[in-house]
């Protein structure tokens, strides 16, 4: 029998303890947090320890024709990292090691199932940090790789492409290729590296990365800033940035989503009640420096800005309480995903275009009969919405006029998640045919019968 031979492969290629077949897996492997899952039954999940152990299994699925799906911590939130039935998941769980770390060179090589937190705590004694900070901290190196993670922290670090020097690969037919170095920059040929990053599993199977890190800074501090409208922290914003000022974080939310958060982690800024009476959104923004004295320079500098720009007042929270919010901030999606939030958006368009884009689609959710809150990324333009619509046509009707706007703008379907399944139809139907016929030619060059994780992206077949 086929899936008994198939069966005895994987094992030989694993080992016993690293392989589960249908129907005997843990759920945990069977999905990403997608708040659309759909049950799917792989044949197997299999949890490979090495580069040749993946460019095996990448063989077996060549020679049965069957899909595989690569799976990190599956922390994604738009069902990239969902099984095929019947197709093999390859989780990178064991690929967990950090295996370089060259302190000269700012430069680090990790397997892709090493987790951001992991990370973080190892190049503590080093003074070094990744400073990447998509806000879910079990994320896998591998899965912020294959979404271009970002995160809070991109209005001053940028997002995860700005940071990857290389990386090794393994290619549906067990090729392992590696792109990219140790090096701060190259002009030598198409640049592999960039092209694989956000791909989404669809290319090639991540089994090594080269990082660059960045030194961390000593002293930091949190501010929390209340505007009566959008319009001027909107306004704001671009002094702030052109200030010089470089803040690590640069966030905005309404007053709907700040009442969440606070709620959720029981958090009191003290803020007085005629200044709460009058804001609609604030600015939550994180200064961070080398020394104290350039500290103290920095907030009165930012305080003479968002004074100058109409903020209601500014409020220098204390160490433990913005510890406390910015892990509010990065729990938010689990906070919302409990008030029944129906889809959760990561819309990025020209920061100069926020107040705008929110005000429309407001406008669109009226129309639809939904509600719409949000906060975000406004230092880079990176709008995250909580869509309130039951019902799934009326909800459609929706997110399509809210991507169609978004997209006049000059700005994009999704700024860090990802497409996976749940944006696929809007992404197919909204971007330029040209454009999508391209990026079909180069998936089939490196997988031309479809077998890695497909019927996601550009691959519109309906699932099995």
């Amino acid at each position: 029998m086929p899936n008994l031979e198939l069966r005895n492969e994987l094992i030989n290629v694993v080992g016993v303890e690293a392989a589960t077949f249908s129907p005997h897996h843990n759920d945990d492997d069977l999905h990403d947090e997608t708040l659309h899952p759909s049950h799917a039954e792989p044949f197997a999940v299999v949890r490979p320890a090495t580069t040749q152990q993946v460019a095996d299994v990448a063989k077996l699925a060549t020679k049965y024709g069957l899909p595989i799906t690569p799976r990190g911590s599956g922390t994604g939130l738009s069902g990239a990292a969902t099984p095929v039935p019947g197709g093999i998941v390859v989780s990178f769980s064991r690929m967990n090691r950090l295996l370089r770390l060259d302190v000269n060179d700012h430069v680090a090589v990790v397997q892709p199932g090493v987790t951001l937190e992991e990370l973080n705590d190892a190049l503590v004694p080093s003074g070094l940090r990744y400073p990447v900070y998509p806000g879910e901290l079990s994320a896998s190196i591998g899965g912020n790789v294959n979404t271009n993670a970002a995160g809070m922290r991109a209005v001053r670090h940028g997002v995860t492409r700005q940071h990857v020097l290389g990386l090794e690969l393994v290619l549906i037919d067990g090729t392992i290729v590696r792109t990219g170095g140790p090096v701060m920059k190259s002009s030598s040929g198409y640049s592999l590296t960039q092209l694989v990053l956000g791909s989404e599993g669809t290319l090639a199977m991540v089994t090594e990365i080269t990082l660059k890190l960045s030194p961390a800074l000593a002293h930091a501090a949190t501010l929390l800033v209340p505007f009566a409208d959008l319009r001027a922290i909107a306004s704001v914003v671009p002094s702030i940035i052109a200030s010089g000022l470089e803040p690590s974080i640069l966030e905005y939310a309404d007053v709907f989503t700040m009442k969440t958060l606070t709620d959720a982690a029981s958090l009191e800024f003290g803020v007085s009640s005629d200044v709460a009476a009058q804001a609609s959104a604030y600015l939550i923004i994180v200064l961070e420096t080398r020394t104290g004295e350039q500290l103290e320079g920095d907030i009165t500098h930012l305080a003479s800005l968002v004074e100058d720009g109409g903020a209601l007042d500014l409020y220098v929270l204390p160490e433990h309480v913005a510890t406390k919010l910015i892990k509010a901030r990065e729990r938010l999606f689990w906070v919302t995903k409990a008030a029944n939030t129906n889809d959760i958006l990561d819309i990025v368009v020209p920061r100069s275009s926020v107040p705008l884009f929110l005000e429309e689609a407001t406008h669109i959710a009226e129309r639809h009969d939904s509600l719409i809150f949000g906060c975000g990324h406004i230092g880079d333009g990176n709008v995250h919405l909580s869509v309130f619509q039951q019902d799934d046509d009326r909800r459609s009707k929706l997110l399509h006029d809210v991507f169609s706007f978004a997209l006049s703008l000059g700005g994009q379907i999704s700024g860090e998640h990802g497409i996976g399944r749940d944006k696929q139809e809007f992404f197919l139907t909204l971007t330029d045919p040209v454009v999508l016929d391209l990026e079909r030619r180069i998936k089939a060059t490196f997988d031309p019968h479809q077998l890695l994780n497909p019927y996601r992206l550009l691959d519109e077949r309906p699932l099995p």
